[in-house]
């Protein structure tokens, strides 16, 4: 079987594919758009790196595809709805690099310390004074990170070590983890207000984008740094570099921009205090040697043995019985999304009930799914099918799992409620034909709602007039409504709405409706 690599691979990674038995090593680096597509027509197997994009019409000429290998956690260059609709595996690499982040998010830590770029440079420029580059210690200053997962948890345990005193905000764990890694739970307006140093560790999301601007770094405490070695988009850059100007922020340190490369304007490369890097969180020759060793030996077990790991798009199953299952796997995922989206702060318990036909097969692919769902929104990619139930596990989440053959009113049925801060919450899914699914319930109230795209989701007083409000609203803003389900308990009481709109609903519009005197509360959730 042909595996193409069409980016770079050093040495190590290379042999493995060389020294499997029955496959044959096509090595391409930096191919144009137009040689992947005659090159992919008789790979088995694809593996890249971030330099390739695969794209949909890269899926349509593969006539032999059956998996993708991505040697990294992001899979923004692939066409993940491609992949599933031609049946290909995609699989990547989350922990390869873990440790290599944290090193430089440490490494930017005392860079910026102790001024060593700008000291670097003015000594090579001939200048001879250690006056204009006095620092400061680490030891004794209060660390803020934001987002313990993986990485956050590693750069907190190298804080420790250095005699930091790390505060943590992440609403999606509990207090009790987040003092079993050495830290202390803060939330948002103290971890921005504490922080001699701020390290950001959280995906790109509704949430988080632009979670630092204007407004946020007025409140930041006086003479703090700031570094972002996670993804760009989470700091307005604009507004923190009026907020060095200003002297509110002491400096930066920039791995990831909003825009990369970025342009020549943009305002944080011309100041002396910022600190850019190009991208080198997973820069080095052990992080670059671990995952695409790790990426081709999962291509070959894949391709010798049917073994799934750290797959994004499919749980480790057979290939017949994922072909039966793939429906109920996607309306999992969907409904954990969904219900991490809406009330997954604090999450202490999901329970999983699965009823009717699903259960005449193995559901732990299903839990799987769901689990995935749920730890996406908090996590970003590092969450897959695979690693879901560890992550949940080690963020103290309970999981339970319950079967029965009968399903009331429908021939396969998934209940998945979540315990948390916001309370118990229950939401039912079910299979309308084959590939056909829909949300059927929310917390009691029945309704029929496709869960894909942008929802926007309503719970609001039963009271005339809502509808043709909620109509005007989204008309004016030009977004178009694709369906509409409506639902209540009982006359007079609390109603909820789920609407499938054709784009994303900017901020200010929400804020409209939120603004009704009988609208409750009114989210966003994508799907």
């Amino acid at each position: 079987m042909r595996v193409l690599v069409s980016d770079k691979f050093p040495t190590e990674g290379l042999q493995v594919l060389e020294q499997a038995e029955g496959i044959e090593l096509d090595y391409q680096p930096g191919l144009s758009s137009e040689q992947l597509l005659e090159a992919i027509v008789e790979a088995d197997a694809l593996i890249v790196r971030s330099g390739t994009q695969v794209t949909e019409e890269v899926f349509q000429a593969a006539n032999k595809l059956k998996a993708v290998g991505r040697a990294g956690v992001g899979t923004g260059n692939l066409d993940l709805e491609a992949a599933n609709r031609k049946g290909v595996v995609i699989m990547h690499t989350p922990f390869g690099s873990t440790t290599t982040t944290a090193e430089h998010t440490l490494a930017m830590i005392f860079a910026l310390a102790r001024q060593i770029p700008m000291a670097n440079q003015a000594t090579k420029n001939g200048q001879w004074e250690s006056e204009p580059f006095i620092g400061i210690e680490v030891a004794g200053k209060t660390l803020g990170v934001m987002g313990a997962g993986k990485i956050g948890r590693l750069v907190v345990e190298r804080a420790l070590a250095l005699k930091m005193k790390p505060i943590v905000y992440d609403p999606y764990l509990g207090e009790d983890t987040i003092r079993q890694i050495g830290a202390e739970q803060v939330d948002f307006e103290e971890l921005l207000t504490r922080s001699d140093f701020l390290t950001l560790h959280v995906p790109l999301d509704t949430e988080t984008a632009n979670i630092l601007n204007s407004e946020t770094l007025s409140r930041i405490k006086p003479g703090c740094n700031i570094i972002n070695c996670a993804t760009g988009g989470l700091i307005d850059e604009m507004a923190l570099a009026e907020a060095i100007k200003d002297g509110r922020v002491a400096g930066a340190a920039i791995d990831v921009f909003a825009k990369e490369p970025p342009g020549p304007d943009n305002p944080l490369l011309g100041l002396e205090q910022v600190i850019c890097t190009p991208h080198l969180r997973t820069s080095t020759r052990d992080a670059q040697i671990n995952v695409t060793v790790q990426v081709a030996t999962q291509i070959v077990d894949f391709l010798d043995k049917g073994i799934i790991v750290n797959a994004v798009n499919v749980p480790s199953i057979s290939a017949d019985l994922l072909a039966i299952l793939r429906p109920h796997i996607e309306l999992a995922e969907r409904l954990g999304s969904f219900q991490a989206q809406l009330y997954g702060k604090g999450l202490e318990e999901v329970r999983l009930e699965y009823s009717g036909t699903v259960t005449n097969h193995p559901t732990e692919p299903l839990t799987m799914a769901a689990l995935k769902g749920i730890l996406t929104p908090m996590i970003g990619p590092e969450a897959n099918y695979i690693n879901a139930p560890h992550l949940a596990k080690e963020r103290r989440i309970r999981v339970t799992e319950t079967r029965s053959q009968t399903s009331r009113g429908f021939s396969s049925m998934i209940r998945l409620t979540v315990v948390g801060a916001e309370g118990e919450h229950a939401l039912c899914g079910a299979m309308f034909g084959e590939g056909d699914y829909r949300i059927v319930r929310v917390n009691g109230c029945y309704v029929e709602a496709l869960p894909q795209g942008h929802i926007l989701v309503l719970f609001n007083e039963d009271h005339p007039g809502i509808i043709g409000f909620i109509g005007q609203v989204l008309g004016e803003a030009e977004i178009n409504i694709a369906g509409m389900n409506l639902t209540r308990q009982s006359i007079d009481g609390q109603a909820v709405s789920l609407i499938n709109v054709d784009s994303c609903i900017p901020d200010e519009i929400l804020e409209k409706l939120r603004a009704h005197p009988h609208i409750v509360a009114a989210k966003q959730i994508v799907l």
